[in-house]
């Protein structure tokens, strides 16, 4: 049996590509180890996985900007390099696939040397871990194709993100079930990320009226944010979607929604065209307004900036993608690389089997 130690952290978005891969992974031929940090989200969504040891160890935040964490936490990279380095001395790792986020650092370090180790970024431009991980990775998969001249030394491979396969399993009948919608009129979705996102819903919200005589709403407005004094016939608030969610995409005719890598890739390859209004420079290092604008240009979704954009705004743009959905479909249909599951699990398999 080959050994493989998956790492990524942080956010909902450095796991849930590796639990893609995870799940198409035969268990009779690999031992598969995760490591992260306690107490964290990639701890929680690796519970659901039996077949998967989880380890913990330490990692330090890498920070662009001054505090006095800075200070202390090299240290806590340090301990978790010796913390890697005596795992892999037990279970001997064929490889080390990192999806990035900081608790990735310590442990791509670790492995140079040891075993080979594959980076897999996910957004427009290279995060700051990543930019690090890389410097010791052997090869950097890479979901947009433009994400090459930021990879130094000829290691980016062009694969696309690997999709849960499940969210290709969702069923329009069950979702109907679970929402109480009578399909009568088109269904947008709105969402915001795992933690919501105000801004959209605030937004949303005051363009209901305008919204609500053309469509159906499914709203994911995140823990703490459903608005209870708000009550329209046709509009629902759901904290959080878990099991339903591939339902609930399958329902879908089109999508208001942050811009993510690993969100607006699952839109692509389910076909789901997509009005993004992506994080501002003000609360980010500016991936998700690359990441829109990529998408903008291919013509799979419209890019709405958040700081301007007014409820009329929103309503014109919601119907303007909705109008000419058949050829944002088709547009989305042909690109080879909506799905990275496939090329990213024969590279592994490629590379291990040297």
């Amino acid at each position: 049996m080959k050994t493989i130690v998956f790492t990524g952290g942080g956010t909902a978005g450095h796991v849930t590509p590796n639990l893609a891969l995870i799940s198409r992974l035969d268990k009779s031929e690999w031992n598969i180890h995760y490591f992260g940090m306690s107490d964290s989200i990639e701890q929680r969504l690796l519970k659901d996985c039996p077949d998967v040891q989880f380890h913990c160890i330490t990692s330090g935040k890498v920070r662009r900007y001054f505090s006095l964490k800075n200070l202390t936490d090299p240290f806590k990279v340090l301990n978790g390099i010796r913390q890697a380095r005596g795992l892999f001395k037990k279970i001997k790792p064929d490889l080390v696939f990192s999806k990035g986020g900081f608790v990735s650092v310590p442990v791509v370090m670790a492995a140079k040397k040891r075993c080979p180790v594959i980076v897999h970024e996910s957004d427009y431009t290279p995060g700051l871990a990543n930019r690090i991980a890389a410097k010791y990775a052997d090869t950097v998969c890479i979901t947009f194709s433009d994400t090459e001249k930021y990879i130094k030394g000829d290691k980016a491979v062009h694969t696309g993100t690997p999709i849960r396969a499940e969210l290709f399993n969702g069923s329009k009948e069950r979702a109907r079930k679970f929402t109480g919608l009578s399909g009568e009129k088109p269904v947008l979705l709105v969402m915001g990320g795992s933690q919501g996102a105000q801004a959209i819903n605030e937004l949303v919200r005051s363009a209901l009226p305008m919204l609500l005589p053309r469509f159906d709403i499914i709203h994911l407005c995140g823990e703490g944010k459903v608005d209870t004094t708000i009550a329209g016939e046709g509009y629902l608030q759901y904290a959080y979607i878990g099991e339903q969610l591939p339902d609930i995409f399958a329902l879908a005719d089109l999508v208001v929604s942050r811009a993510g890598s690993n969100s607006i890739f699952e839109f692509l390859a389910l076909e789901l065209p997509a009005i993004l209004i992506p994080l501002p420079l003000s609360a980010s290092r500016g991936d998700q307004i690359l990441n829109a604008n990529y998408f903008e240009q291919r013509s799979y979704a419209v890019k709405l900036d958040q700081e301007q954009t007014t409820a009329n705004d929103l309503v014109v743009a919601v119907n303007r993608v909705y109008d000419a959905r058949r050829a944002y479909k088709e547009n989305m249909r042909k690109d080879r690389f909506a799905n990275g599951a496939d090329r990213i699990l024969n590279l592994i398999f490629r590379v291990t089997n040297k």
